[in-house]
């Protein structure tokens, strides 16, 4: 396919670009930043930059088949409550109303792990969490991610052909940052807020491939995280430490994610490759997921 992918020069970006393209694709990157030889810069915001950018650009392509939409500031706090709703909110309609105006049938959407109700200072309502519970925004950065997903809701609807999927990956994490992972284990509140989890750049992109060849039409929404914690410590123990009472659904394992990725198994085909514990010879203790 050829697919645009915007925000290709962020950390989960160049490795969805790089994974694409080398699974045959033909990637075009629309993004504010990166080399202008292999980067179109575009401003999301401008939904006129945006359309014409998807529908062609003189030598570089003209026309995609898909589009893979990263481009968003990435976390809460990195500028003001209102910056972050007006760039995340309005970039996002404009790539998918240029989408439906291109008639291009296919999107796969970054969302986030925020919307499960990061960072749990309310506890989730049970453990590992899934997306059979409502969205909990508790940022404005996070109010967005849930917009996006309500907005292609009602999008799908409008067109029954029309395929959005959400991927509400969790912390994205390179190898270059797996040598703080040990550290973690010496407080179990630091990785608290999003229940330990993590998802290495490689799978994130996986989840992007898996999701533009087997997602059917309409919308769907699915947690993309390692199939592992970041921790040591077994789950038992830190689900009993910091969230007593927390119901817990099925079995913790000793390792396993407690962001449940069941379902990206089960309909996208997803299963995560990478761990932490395979760059850190440090975890040579520690146990393997299963």
């Amino acid at each position: 396919m050829r697919i645009a992918v915007t925000g290709g020069s962020g950390k989960l970006g160049r490795t969805v670009v790089r994974t694409l393209r080398d699974e045959g694709n033909e990637v075009v990157n629309l993004d504010r930043f990166g080399e202008r030889w292999t980067t179109t810069q575009v401003d999301l915001t401008d939904f006129g930059q945006v359309i014409d950018a998807i529908a062609g650009v003189d030598d570089r392509h003209s026309g995609v088949d898909a589009i893979v939409h990263l481009g968003a500031l990435p976390a809460p706090g990195i500028a003001s409550d209102v910056a972050t709703f007006h760039n995340n909110m309005l970039s996002t309609f404009n790539v998918f109303q240029a989408a439906r105006r291109l008639g291009i049938t296919r999107i796969v959407s970054a969302s986030s792990e925020t919307v499960l109700g990061l960072p749990f200072d309310v506890p989730p309502p049970y453990i590992p969490v899934d997306e059979d519970y409502p969205a909990r925004p508790e940022s404005t950065y996070s109010l967005v991610k849930h917009l996006e997903e309500q907005l292609a809701i009602e999008l799908v609807r409008w067109n029954p052909e029309l395929s959005i999927t959400a991927l509400r990956f969790s912390n994205v994490m390179d190898p270059v940052d797996y040598a703080e992972f040990p550290s973690f284990d010496a407080d179990a509140t630091l990785r608290k807020w999003n229940l330990w989890g993590y998802i290495d750049a490689r799978d994130g992109a996986q989840a992007v491939s898996r999701a533009l060849a087997n997602a059917g039409p309409g919308f769907d929404r699915f947690i993309i995280a390692a199939a592992d914690t970041v921790m040591s410590r077994p789950n038992a123990e830190l689900v009993a430490e910091v969230f007593p009472g927390v119901p817990v659904h099925g079995d913790l394992g000793v390792n396993d994610t407690l962001l449940s990725i069941d379902k990206a198994r089960r309909v996208l085909g997803y299963e995560p490759r990478h761990s932490w514990r395979d760059e850190v010879t440090d975890a040579a203790a520690s146990v393997r997921p299963s």
